[in-house]
């Protein structure tokens, strides 16, 4: 019995540890095993025993697995309707209730942050290093024309305030700045705002703002913007889903999102060369993230290229009654 099966396999610490974990956001096993300070075999084999339970789901992306959790405290979310949402109160409950449990929660929380730090410290080194270069870095898969003609199509003429998440060294903006009513140029880099700010400076001040900051926390208010756009962003982001729910966080209710990535592929090296979190997306896999963002998928379109394909995809901002409710990413992020 699933029931029984789920209870026995959060009958561990080591299990509840990790499914505190996955409740924040999708998790590399190599990251569990850093936090946890276990083998990652041994750390492969609880979350074998979490998955055939129903309470963890596996994802393979080259020589990487990527694990998420499958119960929500929403029914309509979690994996096993209301049995899944009792499951992941019951998480929460041990958390404010068992002072023990919580403070290792807390502490493995901390030392998942200190992980990801580094490597976004990593990319933004990389970042500072090549940004005078990127526009041809970024072409050397795929030449910019088709993408941008294509992008421009599915997009349309009338994108009102739009805020271009990674802008890179600003070529999206400048593009799409006649079609928008107001443009945010948004980067953590300074060395690409600054690029940026040289390829902006032929428009007027009033129409382009360029600012600088996380997209794991966007520095806006809810409902800002009718258009948001991800531009060969998305496959740097430790945890795309929290970058897609700021996204629909600040996007009003039917305001589309665009994201440009590459397809699925297995092109390792490309993590340790260009500091590529994700190997490119599937179908399925932007699906499932843009709707649990609360988007509903528009259309795609591929576009081949000299090695991998790359991907359009658009979305549409559901209204907030008709939005599932998120998970609790920043209460457990830390």
């Amino acid at each position: 019995m699933i029931t029984l099966d789920a209870f026995r396999a959060l009958a561990d610490p080591t299990r509840l540890r990790i499914m505190r974990l996955l409740a924040s956001m999708e998790l590399a096993v190599g990251e569990l095993a850093q936090v946890l300070g276990q083998s990652q075999p041994r750390v492969s084999r609880h979350v074998k025993i979490l998955c055939d339970a129903g309470l963890a789901e596996r994802r393979r992306e080259g020589g990487w697995v990527f694990l998420r959790a499958a119960v929500n405290e929403n029914p309509v979310l979690s994996r096993h309707g209301a049995l899944g949402a009792a499951f992941a109160r019951l998480l929460d409950q041990a958390d404010s209730e068992d002072s023990a449990f919580a403070r290792h929660s807390a502490e493995d929380r901390q030392h998942l942050g200190a992980i990801r730090e580094a490597r976004e410290a990593n990319a933004a080194d990389y970042f500072a290093r090549h940004a005078g270069q990127w526009d041809e870095l970024r072409s050397l898969h795929i030449a910019d024309g088709p993408v941008e003609a294509a992008l421009s199509e599915m997009l349309g003429s009338a994108l009102g305030d739009l805020l271009d998440i990674g802008t890179g060294t600003g070529r999206m903006a400048e593009l799409f700045a006649p079609a928008a009513d107001h443009v945010v140029a948004f980067d953590k880099s300074p060395e690409m705002l600054r690029i940026a700010r040289a390829r902006l400076q032929h428009l007027p001040s009033e129409q382009v703002d360029l600012v600088r900051g996380d997209f794991g926390a966007l520095p806006f208010a809810a409902a800002s913007f009718d258009t948001v756009l991800f531009h060969q962003v998305l496959h740097y982001a430790q945890a795309p889903e929290l970058a897609l729910a700021e996204a629909a966080r600040v996007t009003r209710p039917g305001g589309r999102i665009a994201i440009v990535d590459f397809a699925a592929h297995d092109r390792e090296e490309l993590r340790e060369r260009h500091a590529h979190a994700r190997l490119g997306f599937s179908d399925a896999q932007v699906a499932a993230l843009l709707s649990d963002a609360g988007f509903e998928s528009e259309a795609d379109r591929a576009l081949a290229g000299r090695e991998l394909i790359v991907k359009i995809w658009t979305g549409v901002r559901r209204d907030d009654a008709q939005a599932p409710a998120q998970l609790p990413l920043r209460k457990a992020g830390g």
